[in-house]
């Protein structure tokens, strides 16, 4: 087992790696930006490095100061979160050659998936199924056209290198394509530094739906079932659940086995996120593959009774599955996460500043996860996301209730949060009937109309 683990990452995730190995009795460093001294990822460690000021490629994104803070304080392995270094083949690699052991999948197999041209034909090759698209990069508008015309409109462009809706355009006639083909090319080369394009076919209204699993270093997969992630806006997750209202026992089994074959045989090791799409008929479609732990874990969390975190830790270490996960994967009741952002709850924009009060939601199946804390700052530099709500009851609708109940007592003062948001969103009722789809978050604000008072 490692003695010591530096955390590669900020905020909550750095807290819940660090409560994880407390767990297991292992001593854990924090990295931290001048911006984040007085972070509680800082308090709880072991021991806390400074790397660097608060802008990321000077701190958290600085692969060298993160390498050199984990030498100095000569540290067994990294456990890199979400988000920052975490899906960085080039900082996994580093990391191995210095002789520190990154908490992850081998770096050839992380490259492979995060390409996700590669990661389609890949699983493609295994049985999972995939979105009629083409058949690699897309080089000319020409041949945009053609493959175009075989998948049939609408289809969607993507970014081979992309994430986060970045170089992604939808596509509904063969008039419009040439210049949304430039328009897309051009935004992925600026943000990934990469303009490759590839084609699917696009789906109205679909549901989002990813499967949890985990795999050590002796070619053993489980998967621990499904994440509903419907509810999102500009195609950033707002509210999770596990499971889905839309994926039965059969449909459920059927995929997780197909999931388990492919990353045996392509040898993913630790834990990973495949990300489908569902169509009206509930077909499910790959997507992409997250080769980190993701932020909604704590959803699988509660239903399986799985710590995902201290799993990763134990694999890394060389653990088998059957010594980290005893017995079979049992799902009991129903989990929701909502995620909470120092945003307007209307107009969507950062609330950097001083918390001035801070009383979380407790109470039976009631989780928070959360490095925030009256009188603590949220700076301007990072991601929003300052807590995760997460509430599990024996059904769906009792998680709902008691959802509404902690939303209810959780009182943030100094910033605005979307806490105004997910009240309302729990209280629809298409929400609270399970009619939610990837468009969800459109069709409620239209109806809402934006109009309930955002509060602080």
């Amino acid at each position: 087992m490692f003695k010591k683990i530096l955390i590669a990452n900020r905020g909550e995730i750095a807290l819940r790696v660090i409560c994880a190995c407390k767990e297991l009795g292992i001593k854990t460093v924090a990295i931290y930006s001048e911006a984040d001294r007085n972070s509680l990822h800082v308090r709880f460690a072991d021991e806390a490095i400074c790397i660097g000021p608060p802008q990321l490629g000077q701190s958290y994104l600085n692969i060298p100061a993160v390498i050199s803070a984990a030498e100095i304080a000569n540290v067994d392995a990294v456990h890199p979160g979400y988000g920052l270094l975490s899906e960085n083949a080039n900082f996994a690699e580093v990391c191995e050659t210095s002789n520190i052991k990154f908490i992850g999948p081998p770096p050839a197999v992380t490259r492979m998936m995060g390409e996700k041209e590669k990661a389609r034909a890949a699983v493609k090759k295994h049985g999972v199924p995939i979105l009629p698209g083409s058949d690699g990069i897309i080089g000319t508008e020409g041949e945009a056209i053609e493959w175009a015309r075989q998948v049939g409109f609408p289809v969607i462009m993507k970014a081979s290198a992309g994430g986060g809706g970045r170089g992604m355009r939808i596509v509904r006639g063969e008039a419009e394509l040439p210049g949304l083909f430039k328009a897309a090319q051009s935004e992925a080369a600026a943000a990934f530094g990469n303009g490759d394009l590839y084609m699917e076919k696009f789906i109205e209204r679909p549901r989002h739906i990813e499967f949890q699993v985990l795999a050590d270093q002796y070619g053993n997969v489980v998967s621990l079932g499904e994440r509903e992630c419907s509810i999102q806006r500009r195609h950033q997750k707002l509210l999770e659940e596990s499971p889905s209202t839309q994926v039965n026992q059969d449909l459920r089994d059927q995929i997780g086995g197909i999931l388990c074959k492919t990353l045996s045989e392509i040898g993913y090791v630790n834990a990973g996120t495949i990300e489908f799409l569902m169509d009206e008929d509930r077909r499910l479609y790959f997507i992409e593959m997250n080769t980190r732990i993701q932020v909604e874990h704590p959803v699988t969390e509660m239903v399986t009774d799985v710590d995902l975190v201290k799993s990763q830790i134990l694999i890394a270490a060389g653990a088998r599955l059957n010594e980290v996960i005893k017995g079979p994967i049992v799902h009991r009741g129903h989990a929701i996460e909502c995620r909470i952002n120092a945003e307007h709850p209307e107009k969507f924009t950062p609330s950097a500043g001083k918390i001035t009060t801070f009383n979380p939601p407790g109470g039976t199946g009631v989780r928070i996860d959360t490095a925030a804390y009256a009188e603590g700052v949220i700076p301007p530099y990072y991601d929003s996301l300052i807590a995760k709500l997460i509430t599990r009851g024996k059904d769906r609708e009792e998680a709902v209730s008691r959802m509404l109940r902690a939303l209810d007592m959780f009182i943030v003062e100094g910033i605005f949060t979307t806490i105004p948001l997910h009240k309302r969103i729990l209280a629809d009722a298409d929400f609270q009937a399970g009619k939610i789809d990837t468009t969800f978050i459109e069709r409620f604000l239209a109806k809402t109309g934006k109009s309930s008072s955002a509060g602080h």
